[in-house]
């Protein structure tokens, strides 16, 4: 009985090893930032502009010709993670005549980010995101009245083409939430990015 008894204990030893070395194996597989292939090692400002980017809230697009971010990006407990420190946005228009852009703004900044892996595909995660925006226009039936955007966005990672995509595919597949009030919006945009400090020219990626 009792070398039976230390059979199931050793047993159980085991299991739990082995699951340990498991789910250290997925902590160690997060993704990373990399510059020409290596760990980022230390801290670097990424800059970058969108394609094109726009927020649809039912009945209306809003489309910023420009909009710029900055975000300092890490390695830290064997993942990559940031913060976007700046996103001003610029000539921003709606798609319809009767509604007017007055002012946008995003607000409190920093907005901190994460990398994370969804279906082997990598994604950029965004938090804490809150953008004020002030509609014009008599017949607007938003006009002068300030409308937040609040929630998350999750982007799809592009190693070829060193950009993230955000749009409603992605967001689903990370479970980010953007919304005016309790409705959900749509935001669709893709971002180039490329160092500005240490490894400026270097390409960037993440595995």
């Amino acid at each position: 009985m009792r070398t039976k008894t230390i059979g199931v204990i050793l047993a159980a030893v085991f299991a739990t090893l082995a699951l340990g070395s498991v789910f250290a194996a997925a902590a160690s597989a997060a993704p990373q930032w990399k510059f020409d292939g290596t760990a980022l090692s230390g801290e670097e400002d990424i800059l970058g502009a969108a394609v094109s980017s726009s927020m649809t809230i039912p009945g209306m697009t809003t489309t910023c010709e420009h909009f710029l971010y900055n975000m300092t990006i890490e390695n830290s407990g064997g993942s990559g993670k940031g913060d976007i420190e700046e996103l001003p946005l610029f000539e921003c228009h709606t798609n319809t005549a009767a509604c007017t852009v007055e002012a946008i703004e995003a607000r409190n900044l920093p907005w901190p980010t994460h990398l994370t892996t969804v279906s082997s595909k990598q994604y950029l995660f965004i938090e804490g995101i809150e953008v004020g925006i002030l509609y014009g226009g008599e017949e607007c039936a938003l006009g002068e009245v300030e409308v937040p955007v609040k929630g998350t966005a999750g982007g799809l990672i592009s190693n070829e083409t060193e950009s993230a995509t955000f749009n409603s595919s992605t967001f689903s597949a990370t479970g980010a939430k953007l919304k005016v009030g309790s409705t959900s919006i749509e935001w669709n945009g893709v971002f180039p990015t490329e160092a500005f400090e240490w490894h400026r020219e270097e390409s960037i990626s993440v595995g």
